[in-house]
């Protein structure tokens, strides 16, 4: 998605010295959650076989857990991925919802077709699928389908291509899993992972991994704020231990490799000017520490993968570079220093919005593509403004509007509304039968507004000095429940009953039984989702 520029901000030795870290000195052990998890991961897989029964899966049939989630009351929901014959099923991620007594209360599966297949042997070889995967993304070169992404400009080998059961479709066949990497012409990497029938090498699914953000603009200042950094002998480091070991790396204008940790020896880290390369690096750190936080303290979550470790921000990526992408390959946020390596790209919602695309990735794994696809984008973009909400910069003032500040297109208007997304030109306000064929920022806007609608409610209104107005479908008037509630559910939803191929219909249904859960099935809130979705035209 193409997001706000970048704050670059000033930050005072005082409140740093209140945040260091002795390198070699008595470092606090490993994140709380973190053995828990791992014994409850252990425990789901050690259940996977009587859950793979009771659910009458075939024999050549297995389940592996991906996440538990675990309430108050002991109610658990394991997360499974699939296996046929040892083979991933793509499509075949399932939730088991269990009371604490280890009975099954339900189950919501990505896909609910049979697994059958004919053979296991694949007409075309591993190689030449992933040649046929290589020669798919080369058609290609010079072209986009996705608006928010540039052409690409080369493209390498693929690599190795993986034997899948491809079920997404509600099909189940025999296909090949490929990456293939390249580069695009604003210096975006690419890494498009392809799925191709393994009969006639016909492409299935094709994905972008690197989750990218555009903008061009004026920096705007985060202000003075403090850091917790690392010291290491006479050297300060952009590294956090309180938030696993979450650090920022400047690339010093490359785009390749890990990098340089930012460090001095004054542990007071740039002077709120571009042209000091420790401004952009004090954005991105702070950004992720705010991420950090407002999962941490508002849904209890231990990091991205809630498994307590950071991710790293890598900072002065390429020569004018304008844009700003998130990678599960290297767990890691990427920034350009846009238009005349003068406009970084390092705003506090870039990295709210991108790092929840990790979020997802983790948990719901939504495809990114079709009704899935702008739900998993909505989600970005609900989190990073609940993550900008979190911080309340008063530099960088809370509200519903996506990237309002980088002037985009030089008319000075935001590139998206929440409370009414076709504002932009492009953006669905309400679901209807061809949403899904929309790019994934643009479908997205359904999401984005259930979401305004159940925050703050229908109608004309000022919210934190901005004014919004926001119609309904139907013409239904609604109240909101406020914006904390509203994030309460979609977290849950997303979390414990969204699967990979969620569509908006399914959301509904996942985000009543959240609110459910959290509020009751009889409680206004609950309500409140039903008639917000309606409001939208979902139902």
């Amino acid at each position: 998605m193409k997001r706000k520029l970048a704050a670059v901000a000033v930050l005072s030795a005082t409140a740093l010295l209140t945040g260091v870290v002795q390198a070699g000195a008595a470092q606090a052990g490993p994140a709380p959650h973190a053995p828990q998890r791992a014994d409850l991961l252990a425990q789901a897989n050690g259940q996977a076989a009587k859950v793979a029964h009771a659910l009458a899966l075939g024999g050549q049939e297995q389940l592996v857990a991906k996440d538990v989630v675990v309430d108050a009351d002991g109610t658990r929901h394991l997360r499974y991925e699939r296996t046929f014959a040892g083979l991933p099923v793509l499509g075949g991620d399932l939730v088991v919802h269990q009371k604490a007594d280890g009975s099954t209360t339900a189950v919501d599966k990505a896909v609910g077709a049979k697994l059958a297949l004919p053979s296991l042997a694949p007409q075309i070889p591993a190689d030449r699928a992933a040649a046929q995967a290589t020669g798919a993304v080369q058609s290609t070169v010079g072209i986009t389908v996705d608006e928010d992404e540039a052409p690409l400009i080369e493209v390498h080998q693929a690599g190795k291509a993986e034997l899948v059961v491809w079920a997404t479709d509600g099909s189940p066949r025999l296909a090949y899993r490929t990456t293939v990497e390249g580069l695009r012409a604003d210096g975006t990497p690419s890494s498009q992972l392809l799925v191709t029938d393994a009969a006639t090498g016909q492409v299935l699914s094709t994905h972008e991994q690197v989750q990218t953000a555009s903008g061009s603009g004026k920096g705007v200042f985060v202000g003075s704020v403090p850091l917790t950094t690392t010291q290491s002998g006479s050297s300060y480091q952009l590294k956090d231990a309180t938030r696993g070991g979450q650090a920022t790396y400047t690339l010093k204008n490359k785009t390749s490799g890990s990098g340089t940790l930012v460090a001095n020896t004054t542990n007071s880290f740039g002077n709120g000017l571009v042209s000091n390369q420790e401004s952009a690096a004090v954005d991105a750190q702070y950004g992720a520490a705010a991420t950090w936080d407002f999962y941490k303290n508002t849904f209890g979550r231990n990091g991205i993968r809630n498994d307590g470790v950071g991710a790293v921000s890598r900072v002065h990526y390429g020569t004018n570079y304008v844009n700003a992408f998130w990678s599960d390959t290297c767990f890691c946020m990427t920034y350009g220093d846009g238009a005349s390596n003068t406009h970084p790209l390092t705003a506090l919602d870039v990295a709210g919005h991108e790092m929840t695309h990790g979020v997802t990735s983790a948990t719901a794994g939504l495809n990114y593509s079709g009704e899935s696809g702008g739900l998993n984008e909505a989600t970005s973009d609900i989190f990073g403004t609940m993550v900008e909400w979190y911080a309340n910069l008063p530099s960088d003032k809370p509200d519903y509007l996506i990237g309002e500040q980088i002037n985009i297109n030089g008319d000075g208007k935001p590139l998206r509304y929440m409370d009414q997304p076709s504002k932009d030109g492009r953006s669905a306000d309400y679901w209807s039968s061809s949403v899904g064929g929309l790019d994934v920022h643009y479908s997205s806007g359904v999401a984005n507004h259930f979401f305004y609608l159940l925050a703050e409610g229908s109608g004309a209104k000022t919210v934190n000095g901005v004014s919004y107005n926001s119609p309904t479908y139907n013409g239904s008037t609604l109240a909101g429940i406020g914006r904390d509630k509203a994030a309460a559910i979609w977290y849950r939803a997303l979390t414990t009953y969204f699967t990979s191929t969620t569509n908006y219909a399914a959301a509904r249904t996942g985000s009543l039984k959240a609110a459910a859960d959290l509020y009751g099935a009889s409680s206004a809130e609950y309500n409140a989702v039903a008639a917000t979705w309606t409001a939208v035209n979902v139902k």
